[in-house]
Order: structure tokens, then sequence, then C-alpha cells
């Protein structure tokens, strides 16, 4: 593949929550109809608490100490309609930071860019965040634009093979690529164990690669480490299109996570990637470390018994999962800017997993 990483910024929403407290929002504003019993407020701070993030960013928070620190989520359930008008009115300004924090590194002009690809699954409309993008850079009329829709959390690895598509195709080839998430629009009410999760897990965040066909400048810092895409893969699971599932309804967007993910992933994960990496003459011993997306805890602990891994590599994904939540598709590049930061080993196998049940990896060196 003919991909250098040129660029990588990221960009959050200013305001955070401590888990704690977002176990107390979620309490107020998605049970009081339930009538729940202190034992489901119990359960829901458990939740919470063995969810493994500490704080999350939205785009829905007030300063700390505001009274309340959410105004949006209320007695009533905001319908799809009112969730995507505030996705259309936040995501675009989020997307352009991190855009901006990537084109900066990359130290590009933004008139060098010739494609841009988005990706996002928590909001539609359109004129979109490509558009705006193309008007706040500003970017040339001319620019192609490419947009991958509700991919989920591993939709950064399908832009990127996007990505090396043009790069491949086209040597002077410069894209933009850009994954913006607004999860926390999609706070669901009502009593329902997956959707608690769902609540306690995810969270609000933008990253943007900028990436050429041409090779890594020698003693560049912006392409080294791990500024190389190798190659990709795709796994669909046997059998699992009930275990993970992100569904439009009237009231936002409702993710579906099955306790079986787990064991789904340590049935099929090592013999497909061992065989895959083999097509590469690498075996697993070879990755010199791992940008895993962190679904959950349970998630990174089963792809940590299934491969066999020292816990050590995983915790790159652990801390991102710890201080921002899951973002979806925007925090494997969270995950690979620490890494790169930190001047971690290559190869890299970045991994994420998404409804299908879907695996889908990259290579980087």
């Amino acid at each position: 593949m003919s991909l250098t990483i040129e660029g990588l910024g990221t960009a959050l929403p200013p305001e955070r929550i401590a888990q704690a407290d977002a176990a107390t929002i979620a309490a107020e504003v998605a049970l009081p109809h339930q009538i729940p019993s202190p034992g489901h407020h119990r359960l829901l701070e458990t939740l919470h608490r063995r969810s493994g993030v500490a704080s999350r960013h939205s785009v829905l928070l007030q300063p700390p100490g505001s009274d309340p620190r959410q105004t949006f989520f209320g007695a009533t359930s905001p319908g799809t309609a009112e969730r995507m008008r505030r996705y259309a009115l936040e995501a675009p300004p989020l997307a352009l930071r991190a855009v901006q924090a990537a084109l900066a590194q990359a130290r590009l002009p933004a008139e060098r860019i010739t494609h841009l690809v988005t990706v996002s699954c928590s909001g539609f409309h359109a004129p979109g965040v490509d558009l705006a993008l193309m008007a706040a850079l500003p970017l040339d009329a001319g620019v192609a634009r490419t947009h991958v829709g509700f991919m989920g959390c591993h939709g950064a690895l399908n832009g990127l093979r996007v990505a090396a598509g043009f790069t491949g195709a086209q040597p002077e080839a410069c894209v933009l690529l850009c994954a913006v998430e607004l999860c926390s629009l999609h706070l669901q009410y009502g009593w329902d164990a997956e959707r608690i999760v769902a609540n306690a897990l995810f969270a609000d965040g933008a990253a943007a690669l900028v990436v050429t066909g041409e090779p890594p400048a020698q003693g560049a810092p912006a392409t080294a480490p791990l500024g190389r895409l190798i190659a990709s893969g795709s796994l669909l699971v046997p059998a699992s299109a009930e275990a993970m599932s992100w569904e439009i309804g009237d009231h936002g967007f409702a993710m579906g996570l099955s306790p079986q993910v787990p064991n789904l992933i340590g049935l099929h994960l090592r013999p497909w990637l061992e065989g895959w990496l083999a097509g590469h003459n690498l075996g697993l011993d070879a990755i010199g470390s791992w940008a895993v997306h962190p679904g959950g805890p349970r998630i990174l602990s089963a792809v940590t018994k299934g491969l066999d891994l020292d816990p050590r590599l995983i915790e790159p994904s652990r801390s991102v999962l710890r201080d921002y939540g899951n973002m979806s598709s925007p925090t494997l590049l969270f995950i690979l800017e620490r890494l790169r930061r930190s001047g971690a080993a290559g190869p890299c196998l970045a991994m994420a997993f998404g409804p299908g049940l879907c695996i889908e990896v990259a290579l980087l060196a």
C-alpha cells in the first residue's frame, strides 16, 4: 500500500464530566419514569464504575458548577430530528479543530489537499461536515469528497482504506481524513441493560489524518513512528449479526451490544489474525505495538487473553478509554497518537470491531 501519515490531529469538546457525575445524570434523565428501585440505581452506578471510563467529553455539557450541567436531556426524550439538529451545529467546528491540528503537524497548506474523506456514524445532515470543512479551511472546490457513514467504531480504518485507494491510484494525491462523532447525543431512556452499558461508555471526539502516497521523508518527525500503512484486512464473524447493532429510532440511535461479543472475539480473532499476518510473513510475536479499539473493558480483556498478549501492550487502549470514553470512530486515532508520541515500536496492529460482527485491522510501520 502506498500511504504515509504526514499529520495526525485530535480534538475534544471543552467540557468533560467525571463518570460518577455522568451516572447521576443518567439516573436523573433516563430512569425517572421507570420508578426504579434502589437496586436499579446501585446497578447503574456499578455499570458506570466498571466501564473502564473515568471521564468523558460531550458537546452537551456546561462548565463545572453549572446547574444543571446539561439541558439537552430532560423529562422527555429528545426526538431524532432534534438530536440531528444539534449534530449539525456541533460536529463541524469539532471536526475543524482536529483537521487544523493534523494540517499543522503535516506542515502542509490546505491548498495541497486533493481528496477529503469524512467518517461518522452518530449523525447525518446535508450539506454535511465535508462541505463545512471545505468552506472553513478553505479547500479547493474541485476536491474529491467521500463519506464513510454508519460503519461504527472501525470507521476510521475503513476511511484509511479509502484514502489508500486514492494515494495508490494517484501518487500526487494528498488526502485529508476526518472522523467525528457526537455519541453523547444518543443517550437512551429506560431500563435496558445493553443500552445502560452503552450510555456508560460513549463520548464525543474528532480526529484527523493527512496522508500522501509519498515515501516518508528522511528525519521528518511527522512521519515517524508508525507513519506507513502496510496492509489492511477484514473479517465478518459468522453468525454474529445479532451481537452488535446500531439502529436509528425515533429517539436517537440505539446501540445493541450483546454480552456474547467478548466470547465471539475470543473464538474467532486469533485463528483469523494469525492467518492474515502469515500472509504478510509475520507472526503475532512480530507486532511491536497494538492499537485496539476499546469497545469496553471486556472486549480489551478478550483480545488480550485471546492473543496471549502482555497486558502492557494494551495499556494505551485502556488509558484512552479511561480518559475519554469510547468515541467510536475517532478513538483508534487517539490511541495511535499516543503510540506515535511515545515512540512505540513498529509494526503496529490497529484493530476495531463493529456491527456485523466485523473485525477490521490495519498494519502500520
